[in-house]
């Protein structure tokens, strides 16, 4: 395998393994910074073997391995050593020598759901709301601060702010390595359903990158959000996401042809949708609307919804999605959910009735590198015949996104301006 190949699988390994890593490594040193620099350690002894020894068979349990020897040797060494060995028990205390096999059996042992201690740990309220789905991103979804900080619309600077006092927080605050009970669970719940939001966004349109879509975060998101349910049954905005993550992943499959390209959502072959995923996002719906839900989840799942009870695209009903989102922008004013409104307004009522409201979103700071805004008004553009116009708009919108799968449709569409055609691609 040639270095460059070894480094993009690297990278891949990386973004499966490293909350898992990160959230294991958590449960032993009681330190989510510490444990995401052992995580690291790791990483740059895979960067630093793995071209030359081949990539392992395993090699999430090799980078598991590695940290944990690490996590080990430091321990043995630090000053913190007597602290680490009495909270993870007396005996410890009492027999000194036999720490190293005790660490690794407390490494190793399967004592829970680590992933979802790391969720409710990232959101403690020592952070503040930022800093929490920041972090959690980080930690849990494995992305880089870049990432996250286009996610959230913010200067990267920001977000590594953010993360780096976030951690020292919690190191400083103590906060123990578990998921919290009764109402302090309650107070978390806001910000952890909005990391796992975000994460499970970043898996289903990959903000960067080569790939257009991340299963392996979706399915994370997902699984957490399945756990929360459990946790928290009269919780509808629980169940009005976990609707809404079921019935977006049954599409994961219709989302990409063999060699990744995207396909948009009205060119989707349908049959390729999960009936089972879409069966129980809309009973997770039923139990959110039956529990009084009426919060954004509930209202992103209803739109959610109609998409997945239309047989085909025709039979959409884009009036009810437009209502949907305007409930949705009331309750939860941001230009960005605007933006879809428009494209709803578009479907129902056709392009020129949305370009006004796509225009007036145009002077909004924080839109103004936001790719979506130009792809958007391209797509009205085309439809109105302005194929100059349009064309622009596509070739900014390419400028702007960091996917390049999603560039490469972008460009195309462009190009299809370029010679009067209004479909998309």
């Amino acid at each position: 395998m040639k270095a460059s190949e070894t480094q993009r699988a690297i990278e891949a390994v990386w973004r499966i393994e490293s909350a898992r890593l990160v959230a294991s490594l958590a449960r032993l040193v009681r330190d989510v910074g510490l444990a995401e620099e052992l995580a690291q350690d790791a990483l740059v002894t895979a960067l630093e073997r793995w071209p030359e020894a081949g990539i392992p068979a395993n090699p999430g349990a090799w980078l598991m391995a590695t940290a944990k020897h690490r996590a080990i040797d430091q321990l043995r060494r630090s000053k913190r050593f007597e602290r680490k060995s009495e909270e993870l028990g007396h005996e410890l205390e009492a027999q000194r020598d036999l720490a190293v096999p005790d660490l690794e059996s407390a490494l190793d042992d399967d004592i829970g759901d680590d992933l979802l201690r790391l969720v409710f740990v990232s959101c403690h309220p020592v952070l503040s709301t930022e800093a929490r789905v920041a972090l959690t991103l980080r930690l849990l979804g494995g992305l880089t601060t870049a990432e996250i900080a286009r996610a959230f619309l913010t200067p990267e600077p920001t977000i590594a702010q953010r993360i780096v006092r976030a951690k020292r927080t919690l190191a400083e605050a103590r906060v123990p390595f578990e998921v919290p009970r009764g109402p302090e669970r309650a107070e978390r719940l806001t910000s952890v359903l909005e990391v796992l939001y975000l994460v499970f966004n970043e898996g289903y349109t990959a903000t960067s990158g080569s790939d257009w879509v991340r299963p392996a975060l979706c399915e994370d998101a997902l699984r957490l959000g399945r756990i929360l349910a459990e946790l928290a049954p009269e919780e509808p905005e629980v169940h009005g996401l976990v609707s809404l993550m079921e019935i977006q992943a049954s599409r994961l499959r219709a989302r990409t042809t063999p060699t990744g390209e995207p396909i948009l959502l009205l060119d989707q072959n349908r049959a390729r949708w999960d009936l089972l995923l879409i069966r129980r996002g809309l009973a997770a719906l039923e139990r959110a609307e039956a529990l009084g839900g009426q919060g954004p989840y509930v209202l992103q799942a209803a739109i959610a919804a109609c998409h997945a009870r239309a047989r085909t695209a025709e039979e959409t009903d884009w009036v009810q999605i437009a209502t949907l989102y305007a409930a949705l922008v009331q309750r939860v004013p941001s230009p960005i959910i605007e933006l879809n409104r428009a494209v709803a307004v578009s479907m129902a009522f056709g392009p020129a009735a949305a370009l006004g409201i796509v225009d007036e979103l145009a002077s909004i700071p924080s839109l103004q590198r936001y790719h979506l805004l130009p792809s958007v008004r391209g797509d009205l553009l085309a439809k109105l015949e302005r194929f100059e116009e349009a064309r622009a708009e596509f070739e900014r919108a390419a400028s702007l996104t960091h996917n390049q799968r999603e560039r490469d449709l972008l460009l195309a569409r462009a190009a299809a301006c370029a010679q009067g055609i209004t479909g998309g691609v």
